[in-house]
C-alpha cells in the first residue's frame, strides 16, 4: 500500500503562460534535477510572472519545496502513497501510521486481556472479530488519512484480542490436554505464516489499495459461524463458579468426539469453596507470580524488538517487495511446527531460553561480518529470523502455562502490551545506525541473550496441569525444583483449591477432547 513510486511537484502556475507545453517541456522548465541527472521529487523552481520566452532563455534557479502538490505517472495503481500524498515532508506520516497501529495492539492486549478474564474468552473473540472485519472494511472508504489510521488503530486493537483470546486460550491450553497443550498454538501460527504468503500472492494481484484492503479484512466476516460454534473456556466456567455450564461443555466436547462421560465423573467436578478473583495486582504482588511476569514480559519484548528488527533489515536478499514477503512467510512455518516436536521432548524453559540465545547469537556474529559478504550475513539473520520465530511460538504456549487461570488473560495481554512497545521502538533502533553501523545488531543481539538466560530461572510447565488460582502458583515452582523436566503429565490427580477430578479415571475423555 505504501510501495515508493516516483512523483514530481505539481507545477501547473506555467500553464497560465503557455498553456501547450509538452510534459517534457515542463519538468526542463519547472524542475530541476539532482546530481544523479533526474528529476527533483521534493523541490521545484519558484513561480514567476515572467512570458515563457524569457523562462526559455534566462531559466529559473531559485528553488523551493513543492506547494501545489504532487504528480504521479497516469500508470500507477492508487496506493496509500499516491491517494494522500504521503511523500517528502508527507512521507514520515507513514512511519507515524505504523507505530499508531503497533498502539492499538498495545491497548487491545491490555483492555482485551483483562475483560477476557472478566467476562469470558468466548464474547472477547466474538467482538474483536467483528471489529476487526467492521473497521478493516471501512478503512477502505476513509475521505482522507488521519481517519485511516484511527481505524487501523482499532483493527489493531482486535487483533490483540483474537490472538490473546485464541492462541492463549480457547483454542490451546484450556481446553486441550496436557500432552498435547502445545500443538493447537503452534499449528495456529505456522497458518499465521502462511497467510503472510497469501498476502504476498493477493497483494501482487490486488494493486488498488482500497480494493486489497477490502480483500484483506472482509474474509472475517466469513467466521461468523463462530457464534454458534466457539465454545467458552470450560476451566475459565469454573473459575466463575458455572458448574452446570462447565460439565454442559463438557458432554458437548465428548457427544463432538464420540465418547461419553460417566456421570460419577462429572460428579467430581465441583466446587470446594470460593475463591476470590484475582487482578492484575496479584502479577507484581506475589513474589513467584511477579518473577514470572516480569521474565516472560521481557522475553516477549525481546522476541517483538528483534523479530521486526531482523525483518526491517532482511532487505539485503536483493528480491522484490512480494518474494521478499514470500520468503518471510515461508521461513516461519519450519520454525514454528519444529516447535510441536521440540517442546514435547525437551520442554518449555529449555526451548524459550536456547532459542532467544542462538537468535541473539547469530546477531551479535552479524556485527562481525564484513559488508562485503551479503551472502553470509542474509543467511545469519534468516537463521535469527527463524529462531526468534520459534520463541515467539512458545511465549504463548510457555505464558498461558504460566498464569493461574483467572488471570491467564491479563498476565498474557501483559507480556502482549510489552510486545508491542518492542515493536513500536523497533524501527527507531536502526535509526542508531548514524552513529555506527553495529549498534542495532548490537542491540538486537544482546537483549536476547539477556532474555535467554533469565529463562532458566522460570519453572518447567510441560507435562503439568494447569493452575487456576494464584495461590496454586507456588505448586508449580516448588514442583520445579525437584523434577527433571519430564513431559509426562505429573501425578494421577489434580485437586486445586475448587476442582476435584480424578485423572485416572477421566484420561479416555481428556484424549477425546483434545480434537476438540
Amino acid at each position: 500500500m505504501v510501495l515508493d513510486v516516483p512523483h514530481h511537484c505539481k507545477t501547473s502556475w506555467i500553464y497560465a503562460i503557455s498553456p501547450n507545453l509538452t510534459e517534457e517541456q515542463l519538468l526542463n522548465l519547472t524542475i530541476p534535477r539532482n546530481t544523479q541527472g533526474s528529476y527533483e521529487e521534493c523541490l521545484m523552481y519558484t513561480p514567476v510572472n515572467w512570458d515563457i520566452d524569457s523562462v526559455v532563455e534566462y531559466g529559473l534557479n531559485v528553488t523551493k519545496k513543492c506547494q501545489e502538490g504532487w504528480v504521479y505517472s497516469s500508470e500507477q495503481t492508487p496506493t496509500l502513497v499516491t491517494q494522500f500524498d504521503l511523500v517528502c515532508d508527507r512521507k514520515e506520516l507513514n512511519d507515524i501510521s505504523q507505530s499508531i497501529y503497533m498502539l492499538g495492539l498495545l491497548l487491545g492486549a491490555v483492555v482485551f486481556g483483562s475483560l477476557s478474564d472478566r467476562i469470558g474468552r468466548r464474547p472477547i473473540i466474538l467482538l474483536s472479530m467483528l471489529v476487526m472485519g467492521t473497521f478493516g472494511v471501512g478503512a477502505a472508504f476513509v475521505p482522507n488519512f488521519y481517519v485511516y489510521v484511527i481505524l487501523r488503530c482499532l483493527v489493531g486493537a482486535a487483533v490483540s484480542g483474537i490472538f490473546i483470546g485464541k492462541f492463549s486460550n480457547v483454542t490451546s491450553t484450556e481446553w486441550v490436554g496436557v500432552p498435547y497443550r502445545s500443538h493447537p498454538v503452534i499449528i495456529t501460527q505456522c497458518c499465521f505464516s502462511i497467510g503472510q504468503m497469501v498476502l504476498a500472492g493477493l497483494a501482487y494481484g490486488v494493486r488498488n489499495w482500497r480494493l486489497l484492503q477490502i480483500a484483506g479484512s472482509a474474509p472475517v466476516f466469513c467466521l461468523f459461524f463462530y457464534i454458534w460454534v466457539l465454545p467458552e473456556s470450560a476451566r475459565w466456567l469454573m473459575t466463575k463458579e458455572k458448574v452446570k455450564e462447565a460439565k454442559n461443555l463438557l458432554q458437548k466436547a465428548a457427544s463432538v468426539n464420540r465418547r461419553t462421560i460417566p456421570p460419577e465423573l462429572l460428579e467430581q467436578l465441583t466446587l470446594e469453596k470460593k475463591v476470590k478473583s484475582g487482578n492484575i495486582l496479584d502479577l507484581f504482588l506475589k513474589k513467584r507470580l511477579r518473577k514470572v511476569t516480569l521474565v516472560m514480559a521481557y522475553a516477549w519484548f525481546v522476541n517483538s524488538l528483534v523479530y521486526y528488527g531482523l525483518s526491517l533489515n532482511v532487505g539485503s536478499f536483493g528480491l522484490d517487495i512480494y518474494l521478499t514477503q514470500l520468503v518471510f512467510g515461508a521461513v516461519e512455518i519450519p520454525a514454528r511446527f519444529a516447535c510441536i516436536f521440540l517442546l514435547q521432548w525437551f520442554g518449555r524453559k529449555k526451548c524459550q531460553g536456547c532459542f532467544l540465545l542462538l537468535g541473539g547469537a547469530t546477531c551479535l556474529i552479524i556485527t562481525c561480518i564484513p559488508k562485503d559478504l551479503p551472502v553470509v550475513v542474509t543467511t545469519l539473520a534468516v537463521i535469527g529470523k527463524f529462531a526468534i520465530a520459534a520463541s515467539f511460538s512458545i511465549s504463548y504456549v510457555y505464558s498461558a502455562e504460566l498464569f493461574p487461570t483467572i488471570i491467564r488473560q491479563t498476565g498474557v495481554g501483559l507480556c502482549s502490551m510489552s510486545s508491542r512497545v518492542g515493536g513500536i521502538i523497533s524501527p527507531l533502533i536502526g535509526l542508531l545506525d548514524k552513529y555506527h553501523p553495529a549498534i542495532p545488531m548490537v542491540i538486537f543481539g544482546s537483549t536476547p541473550v539477556t532474555a535467554g538466560i533469565l529463562c532458566f530461572l522460570l519453572p518447567e510447565t510441560c507435562g503439568k496441569e494447569l493452575q487456576d488460582h494464584t495461590e496454586e502458583a507456588k505448586e508449580i515452582f516448588d514442583d520445579s525444583e525437584g523434577t527433571s523436566g519430564s513431559c509426562s503429565a505429573s501425578g494421577s490427580s489434580l485437586s486445586t483449591s475448587n476442582i476435584t477430578v480424578d485423572l485416572d479415571s477421566i484420561g479416555d475423555w481428556v484424549e477425546s477432547v483434545t480434537t476438540l
